[in-house]
């Protein structure tokens, strides 16, 4: 009989609380999404990859791919019901392209057939011919071509331009920090199961269950209240399952409402890099104004994504 609670263990003196799930992790036993029992009839959908940077799709021929071993459906943004779009500030992120291409790498159509190695090599089949045009690739290019992910912004606090005119001494500089992936542990994943009375229930690696329930839910041109979403536990996000774990929760739900069997959707691990936005690396430029005892007068820093389309934010 246990005389203390199993999330508690005693060091010398002290209690030290540990993470409720940590006794489930060092044995193996915690239960991630792909953990999860597959129902009878699961069906599993690979993405079809854009393999050009920037461009127009002229023509997209899947006869291939729906004629291949084990496929069930072949999806594209013709087959979203609702809103093909799950962009989270500025909508602008297509859950499959209809006819241009941004980066290498989106999601052109969606296969479902009974098993994933069936679906991923069915998914290769497929010709698209593009019309290419020249990528912006650096910082210098796309502040060159004003293209902007927002408009630039300012921030502003107290007489800058005055600070510095009056402090005996000024310093500049710039500085970068890389970009990073989120590299999580656990990948993209997300399986959707239709469920009584014309709904869906989502389980999905994501940092924000409300936000992929309202997703699906314009997705699928639901009310919300259809749609559950779960999420018991996460193998790491990082900012990287906030919002963009809602393109795969979205498709998974599509292809699930579409075939009436349940669909998990798992990216490979250099499919999900490729695909997914980054961390973006920033430069910093920076100026600062003080006096002969080293207080700070003003400052002026700003900031410059490396990555393009740019997006510009002043401090001052």
């Amino acid at each position: 009989m246990k005389t203390k609670n199993e999330n508690t263990l005693q060091a010398t003196d002290k209690a030290v609380v540990v993470h409720e799930s940590a006794h489930l992790h060092v044995r193996g036993e915690a239960t991630y999404t792909d953990d999860i029992p597959e129902l009878t009839g699961t069906l599993h959908a690979a993405v079809g990859f854009a393999e050009c940077a920037y461009g127009r799709i002229r023509a997209c021929d899947l006869g291939a791919v729906r004629s291949a071993p084990g496929v069930v459906a072949v999806l594209t943004a013709a087959n979203i019901p609702g809103d093909n779009n799950c962009g989270p500030v500025v909508h602008d992120e297509p859950l499959l392209a209809e006819d241009s291409i941004q980066f290498y790498g989106q999601a052109v159509f969606l296969v479902v057939a009974q098993t994933r190695i069936q679906a991923r090599a069915a998914a290769r089949l497929a010709h698209i011919d593009y019309d290419p045009a020249p990528p912006i690739l650096t910082l210098e290019e796309a502040v060159a071509a004003e293209s902007w992910v927002l408009p630039p912004m300012e921030f502003t606090k107290g007489d800058v331009d005055t600070a510095f005119v009056t402090a005996p001494h000024r310093l500049s500089g710039s500085l970068s920090v890389g970009g990073q992936e989120h590299f999580y542990l656990e990948g993209q994943i997300a399986y959707a199961v239709p469920q009584e009375d014309a709904s869906m229930h989502v389980y999905c690696s994501t940092q924000h269950p409300t936000e992929m329930q309202l997703l699906v839910a314009h997705a699928l041109d639901w009310a919300a209240h259809r749609v559950a979403v779960e999420c018991r536990r996460m193998g790491g996000g990082f900012g990287g399952k906030e919002s963009q774990s809602a393109q795969w929760a979205c498709l998974a739900a599509v292809a699930a409402n579409a075939t009436g069997r349940p669909v998990k959707l798992r990216l490979d691990r250099d499919d999900d890099m490729s695909a997914t936005g980054k961390r973006h690396g920033y430069v910093y430029d920076w100026q600062v104004a003080f006096d002969d005892d080293g207080v700070l007068k003003g400052l002026q820093v700003t900031m410059r994504p490396i990555a393009a389309p740019a997006w510009i934010c002043r401090v001052r």
